[in-house]
């Protein structure tokens, strides 16, 4: 067989482009998303409403970006309904209940607080990828995890002596706060290593993933507003009650954020969508304490290095079958 040929300068450079643009976007968005969540997003809104707004936004979003790719018609035309529905369905609901945990969350926690917490889900995704996949992790990565739950516990004893951005006590900010992110968190990893065991039989292109998955958690959601307070609420208030022109840019932003997860972890890989994490944490340390003037927590300033630290030790040593190391 003959040597593949090497692309071109000019051929990669865009690649290298989009991977820049791409790490950028998602770093800025994963920094500011909690903070302008909570100061677009008033508490009457109801959650439902807008984690069906920000799912409709992403099917539009991949669909344009399918048409600008020229491959609409080649994706649907392979497309069943029996094959969307088993790579597709269980993660999609999962993620629906996600989002909407996260909603709530991000109107009864501090910004970085919140930011820190939801990166336990890291701790999650690796357990679940060995459960669903035999994926295993090397004994620097059990550290980094562990590095990671003592984060996390600092915060949460942190934040329950603390009132909440809601003003209420230590239990409204631990039922309303902390509990909804870490469960959302728990979920993210059992999504996650669903999506990678999805993508692994069904061959389906991320923008391909998000359409379905968005389609279907959008149909979840609704068939639990006949029985929800949600439904009730959205019943007699209307789909947009107390929804203002600045409830738009987090819906935006979500949606798009979920383009750019796709699209980073196609292009970048694992390793640099941690560093990305990373990123974020200190994006959101920043802004809260430029537009807020509220300065780090002792808990965040104690847990903030540990999940950074968590997290470059994870990506920075893998794994490696001492089998295949030794061949």
């Amino acid at each position: 067989m003959g040597s593949a040929s090497k692309p071109s300068p000019t051929a990669a450079a865009p690649s290298r482009r989009k991977v820049a643009l791409c790490l950028t976007l998602l770093t800025l968005q994963y920094g500011a998303q909690p903070l302008i969540s909570k100061r677009c997003v008033g508490q009457g809104v109801i959650v439902t409403s807008l984690v069906l707004a920000i799912e409709f936004l992403k099917v539009i979003c991949a669909v344009i970006l399918l048409v600008a790719e020229g491959s609409l018609k080649a994706q649907f035309s392979n497309w069943s309904l029996v094959g969307s529905l088993t790579a597709s369905g269980l993660p999609a609901a999962i993620y629906a209940l996600q989002n909407s945990l996260l909603q709530i969350s991000y109107k009864n926690l501090d910004s970085l607080t919140f930011s820190i917490l939801n990166q336990t889900k890291l701790l999650f995704t690796a357990f679940f990828t060995y459960l669903i996949l035999g994926q295993k992790q090397s004994p620097k990565q059990i550290l980094a995890l562990a590095l990671l739950i003592t984060a996390a516990v600092l915060l949460s004893i942190g934040e329950s002596s603390r009132k909440g951005a809601s003003g209420g006590s230590s239990d409204y900010v631990l039922l309303y706060g902390i509990i909804p992110v870490t469960v959302a968190s728990v979920l993210s990893g059992l999504a996650s290593s669903l999506c990678q065991w999805a993508s692994q039989v069904k061959k389906h292109t991320s923008y391909m993933m998000t359409i379905e998955m968005s389609f279907i958690g959008s149909m979840c959601l609704l068939a639990s507003t006949f029985q929800s307070p949600d439904g009730e609420a959205l019943r007699i208030y209307g789909f947009f009650h107390e929804w203002t022109l600045w409830t738009v840019i987090p819906v935006l932003m979500n949606a798009v954020g979920g383009i750019l997860v796709g699209l980073v972890t196609s292009y970048a890989g694992g390793i640099k969508k941690g560093f990305v994490i990373v990123s974020a944490l200190l994006v959101t340390a920043l802004l809260q304490f430029i537009f807020d003037g509220k300065p780090p927590s002792l808990h965040c300033l104690v847990a903030l290095p540990l999940v950074m630290t968590s997290i470059f030790i994870y990506q920075k040593y893998p794994y490696v079958d001492s089998k295949k190391k030794d061949r």
